[in-house]
């Protein structure tokens, strides 16, 4: 073993400078926190997206995109789950209620019959909005599709 090889022990190195311990420490005074200003001040605590007092990013681009006021959304129901579902209560009349209490929707959704899958049994559906292809398909099975 020579003096080159010597290595101080795991653990025994690295403790941070104690901030704000007197002048002696190397960072008393202003505590590596410069004079005057917010961020010299405790208690500070930067906004999300402060930039200096710069115009921040999300100020400066424009404001882009539509939201309709009078947008109706729907719970969109297909075809395919309707038979599934006819055929596990035994019963060609489907209504919001029948939808409700099988769990499909709640009482607040609007409900629309989509076309998708196909149906091979007579339904009588009554929903709030129908598809085309959905309304196709009922009444070519002899069916009947009622908007509410």
């Amino acid at each position: 073993m020579k003096l080159h090889n010597l290595t101080p022990s795991s653990g025994s190195l690295g403790r941070e400078k104690r901030i704000g311990r007197g002048e002696g420490s190397g960072h008393g005074g202003t505590s590596t926190r410069g004079h005057k200003g917010a961020q010299s001040r405790s208690g500070y605590s930067r906004k999300k997206g402060f930039e200096g007092g710069q115009m921040p990013l999300q100020r400066r681009l424009p404001k882009f995109g539509f939201n309709n006021i009078n947008r109706v959304e729907f719970k969109a129901i297909n075809l395919s789950t309707l038979q599934t579902l006819s055929e596990k209560l035994g019963t060609d009349v489907l209504t919001i209620d029948t939808l409700i209490e099988a769990g499909f929707v709640s009482k607040n959704h609007k409900v629309k019959i989509l076309g998708n899958g196909t149906l091979t049994i007579k339904l009588e559906v009554s929903a709030h909005a129908f598809s085309k292809a959905a309304i196709a398909q009922i009444e070519a099975q002899q069916g009947k599709a009622t908007i509410i």
